[in-house]
């Protein structure tokens, strides 16, 4: 284990930005954040890396304590914010340069650890940064984040706003730094990534709802999920919660997700409901859940939870 956090809080005003949160990192594994943008994943991330204080609990990464050792916290952890904050004046050469030098180290001592993804921005060295795309400003990101060697990578939503290949990309870079034997901390808000993580944490409204990896958090869910889609997305989700088997029914893009509260119920049964409520081009289908199904759940368990 090489990062554990315990009972972390954090409040703004009257939002409890991250709420009570408690989780462990063992070394060398790929840990995801999963969760929307709000549901204050940046805030934590923020407080591992010892830029903000918690208002009480703590973490210990390494070793140290992210309080009282946030200096030997710094020189231990490559840290990625979700916003582009490298010198947009600067090229991508004086940018790598300047982070080596912060650390006391230079480009050329550990050019081994930033390789396979330097050289691919490389023939650009001499481009200011603010001049490049977003996926290449992601690499130049993450090359300054790696160049000193750390222990701990902290990347928060690394691939918001990038095209699919580059998140593509992205990933398999991850995968060849965790060969390395780099723990990674990575938060985005895209569920289809979290099948790309160890072992993952869903978050929503800076509550931990589960963490696990993602098959065992998948295989939780145990309902049947039917996907249902009719002409008339709007009226569909409201006759659906209105359909006596109903246990719980989300819109996923032109799909409708249902769980059933008895797995005697039928398609057929289903569909002459739907009929009977002037529905037209029905289909439906048996799928199996994933990520997002689960997390759905969990925050309607967990809100109902909060409320009584």
């Amino acid at each position: 284990m090489i990062i554990r956090a315990e009972h972390i809080c954090r409040d703004y005003g009257n939002v409890k930005a991250v709420n009570d949160v408690s989780f462990e990192v063992n070394e060398g594994e790929i840990f995801g954040f999963i969760g929307p943008d709000g549901s204050g994943k940046t805030t934590l991330f923020r407080i591992l890396t010892s830029l903000i204080l918690p208002d009480s609990g703590n973490a210990i990464i390494d070793g140290y304590d992210v309080i009282h050792d946030f200096r030997k916290v710094r020189s231990i952890i490559g840290y990625m914010p979700g916003q582009f904050s490298l010198y947009s004046d600067l090229t991508v050469e004086e940018n790598l340069s300047f982070f080596a030098t912060v650390f006391g180290t230079t480009i050329e001592a550990n050019y081994h650890l930033i390789r396979d993804i330097y050289v691919q921005i490389e023939p650009f060295k001499k481009r200011l940064a603010g001049r490049l795309s977003g996926g290449m400003k992601q690499k130049l990101a993450l090359s300054c984040a790696l160049i000193h060697e750390p222990r701990v990578l902290v990347l928060d939503e690394p691939t918001t706003g990038v095209d699919a290949v580059s998140r593509q990309e992205f990933w398999e870079l991850l995968k060849g730094l965790k060969a390395k034997k780099i723990t990674i901390l990575v938060s985005t808000p895209y569920m289809d990534e979290a099948s790309l993580c160890d072992r993952i944490a869903l978050i929503q409204k800076g509550r931990l709802l589960a963490i696990d990896t993602p098959d065992r958090i998948v295989k939780t869910l145990g309902d049947e999920i039917v996907a249902v889609r009719t002409g008339d997305l709007y009226r569909l989700l409201n006759d659906l919660r209105s359909y006596p088997e109903t246990c719980s029914v989300f819109p996923f893009g032109q799909d409708v997700h249902l769980t059933v509260k008895s797995q005697k119920t039928v398609p057929e049964d289903l569909r002459k409901y739907l009929q009977q409520k002037k529905h037209k081009h029905i289909t439906i289908e048996t799928i199996t859940p994933g990520i997002e199904d689960i997390f759905m759940k969990l925050m309607e368990k967990d809100e109902l939870t909060m409320n009584n």
